[in-house]
């Protein structure tokens, strides 16, 4: 009940603090540009392909572990799955990228905001962090995965914040996200371990990692054309 109780406002909050400060701030102006980077329009359509890449990177982590290491590892096909990173992608990222990466990358490159974005972001599950992924509650492995998970979610962060700075569109940073949390709830293997999970998480992060470095390696620090 306490997870269940916990989620929705988890999901609400940072939709509801980014329409609030940037009315504050800027606006009904604000609110208009807000909106309008949420519209179809403003993604371009070349880099729908960049939503891939966390369900592959996850089906990749996990079919080699299925495959080298034990079956426990062989991903589920909770397809309805994707409805809980609906929500999720649609309402936070209002908050965290609507709002928050632009204020931050105001004062130091893309890449650094969202570093610091990703650990407030990860932080900002610590309340559910036992509820999270299949082999819950993890006990005394509660530790262990909040590391992986942040390991994780914190390069998640980059990757988010690099495709809204290539399209300028809020809409991209939702679906990304969407794409993210929903490959997460469908493949994440349901007879694993604590311990498995924790590794799991772990080397998708550090696949995630190596995403990253490839981005900035290409893109630089500012991870695209800024506006």
């Amino acid at each position: 009940m306490t997870g269940l109780l916990m989620f929705p406002l988890m999901l609400v909050g940072p939709c509801v603090a980014g329409l609030v400060l940037t009315s504050i701030l800027e606006g009904a102006s604000g609110l208009r540009r807000l909106f309008a980077q949420m519209s179809l329009s403003s993604f371009p359509a070349r880099w729908y392909a960049a939503l891939l890449v966390p369900p592959v990177l996850i089906l990749t982590v996990l079919l080699c572990l299925a495959r080298f290491v034990s079956s426990a590892y062989e991903p589920n096909r909770f397809f309805v799955g994707i409805l809980f990173g609906i929500p999720a992608g649609l309402l936070e990222e209002i908050g965290w990228t609507g709002y928050a990466l632009p204020n931050m990358r105001s004062q130091s490159s893309t890449l650094a905001a969202s570093l610091v974005l990703g650990m407030i972001w990860s932080l900002w599950h610590l309340p559910v962090v036992d509820y999270l992924g299949t082999a819950t509650p993890h006990s005394a492995l509660w530790l262990p995965f909040l590391l992986a998970f942040t390991l994780a979610m914190t390069a998640m962060r980059v990757l988010i914040a690099w495709i809204y700075s290539n399209t300028h569109s809020l809409l991209s940073a939702q679906l990304m996200h969407v794409s993210s949390t929903g490959s997460l709830v469908v493949f994440s293997p349901p007879l694993v371990t604590a311990a498995q999970e924790v590794r799991w998480y772990a080397l998708y992060g550090l696949v995630l990692w190596i995403a990253v470095a490839i981005v900035v390696k290409v893109f630089g620090k500012r991870l695209g054309a800024v506006s």
